[in-house]
């Protein structure tokens, strides 16, 4: 017989039918004629129950049926006697693939907190949250694929071990074949990198644009979509030391198309998570609505559907930077001192502020431009009055910045000075600078962190829960 997944036996199974399925078990209960098993392959969120008369089979088998175990049944497919279900499957054959100790195993059918869950990071998935959370994973990954196809987009592999620094933070980490203990070095007592594998300092990427600048200057439209690494010593619920980021970049496109595009694109993302993903939803906000329900009301989440159709029903605001500074700067958190981090032209806004916008005074999502060219990098266009630059943020209910990304500085002799300015040596950066001095045109992009996506459709609190392994700072299990 050929294996059906419970996901299509669940929609589209028929009474009568003979069934195979193969699947680990979540529970057993029963009496002393009847077992009901409840199976789960990770297809979807909900169960099938098996009904096993105790009379048709071994005992001993019976006995090794406890959670976590693999089995494979076959059956008749039945109208389901209890609630919950439309079908199960009345065993006729039950095969053990795979003992699950239940001295052992630790994912036992009852409820464990997100740090036990963390610390057994290989075995989560089987858990009804997780298996919810990175179906999402997997929906939204294709959702983004789907819409640059659409669009016209040709989807880049930018490099993973690179010499440059895009955001020139520093914070990266360093790729070499050298021993650590005996590296070959200079006369000065330094390493020396010419005789390491590539020559040269390398780095793992924080980001794919400039190489995706290249792609775009050539291709019109392209994205990239893959790993990006940073070396920064932060143990939050935002930050991670590896993570994915979705980065396209668009020839011809100034700062007004770069923010259509980035709303268009987040309503497409959320959209489909609709269309597609209402059970998997609906069993994280349950989730949500009962880790939150000793909150007092003022603190609780919005439903996380509530919040998806938020966004996806609103039109984005657009407003400066200084614009967003005078309102705070006008608000009753301000005013009243309540804000922890300041609130000046010139430094860089905080989730706190972002939040403040979002949620009290627009009360929809909202797009920031033309930031302090001091806070912001060098690729940046920058404006007429010196001061400010072409960039953009999408801020986000709950989460705050979800989107950055700018017009990007086309002029040769501006974006020189700006990186003698910011001490970035332009003789290693040659390449990148060649898109000026050849056919350079008018272009932008911007960068979604993936996880921090996926955080914000699954309602999951911390970004170390919606990436399968996750790489924080003495933390590289698994």
């Amino acid at each position: 017989m050929v294996r059906l997944k419970i996901k299509d036996i669940l929609q589209n199974g028929k009474t009568g039918e003979k069934t195979l399925v193969k699947a680990w078990v979540r529970t057993k209960r029963g009496s002393k004629n009847v077992n009901f098993i409840a199976l789960n392959d990770g297809s979807t969120i909900h169960n099938l129950q098996i009904v096993a008369d105790t009379e048709k089979f071994d005992e001993h088998l019976l006995r090794e049926i406890n959670t976590g175990a693999a089995l494979a049944v076959e059956g008749l497919l039945t109208e389901s006697q209890g609630s919950g279900q439309n079908v199960e499957l009345a065993a006729e054959k039950i095969e053990l693939l795979g003992k699950a100790d239940p001295e052992k195993y630790p994912i036992q059918p009852k409820k464990h907190t997100l740090e036990f869950l963390r610390e057994n990071a290989h075995l989560r998935f089987r858990t009804n949250t997780f298996g919810a959370v990175f179906r999402m994973r997997h929906a939204m990954a294709f959702a983004i694929h789907n819409y640059f196809n659409q669009k016209g987009f040709y989807y880049l592999h930018t490099p993973i071990i690179t010499a440059s620094d895009a955001e020139g933070a520093g914070q990266m980490f360093r790729v070499s074949t050298f021993d650590p203990l005996n590296p070959p070095l200079t006369e000065e007592g330094k390493p020396d990198y010419s005789k390491d594998f590539f020559g040269r300092p390398t780095n793992l990427t924080v980001s794919g644009q400039l190489e995706g600048e290249l792609g775009a200057l050539a291709l019109g439209e392209i994205y990239t979509f893959g790993p990006t690494f940073r070396a920064e010593n932060s143990n939050t619920t935002r930050h991670l030391a590896e993570f994915w980021m979705i980065e396209p970049e668009m020839a011809f496109y100034d700062l007004k198309d770069n923010m259509d595009l980035a709303e268009e694109f987040l309503k497409y993302l959320i959209r489909y998570a609709l269309d597609n993903c209402r059970d998997d939803l609906q069993f994280l906000g349950n989730r949500l609505s009962q880790e939150e329900k000793n909150k007092p009301k003022e603190q609780r989440s919005m439903d996380l559907v509530e919040k998806l159709e938020f966004v996806l029903n609103s039109e984005f605001v657009r407003i400066t930077y200084t614009e967003a500074i005078d309102i705070l700067k006008n608000s009753k958190p301000y005013k009243k001192k309540k804000f922890q981090f300041p609130v000046d032209w010139g430094v860089d806004l905080q989730s706190e502020h972002e939040r403040y916008l979002v949620e009290k005074h627009f009360k929809c999502p909202v797009i920031l431009t033309d930031y302090p060219k001091a806070i912001k990098a060098f690729y940046m266009k920058q404006n007429d009055d010196d001061k400010t630059v072409r960039a953009m943020d999408v801020l986000f209910p709950q989460i705050g910045e979800i989107i950055g990304g700018s017009q990007r500085e086309e002029s040769l002799e501006k974006l020189e000075k700006r990186m003698d300015e910011m001490n970035i040596p332009a003789e290693e950066m040659w390449w990148y600078l060649d898109t000026r001095r050849y056919g350079s045109v008018v272009h932008s992009g911007f960068g979604l962190g993936f996880e921090r996506f996926v955080q914000f459709v699954t309602g999951m609190g911390n970004i170390r829960d919606v990436i399968a392994f996750p790489r924080t700072p003495k933390s590289a299990e698994f």
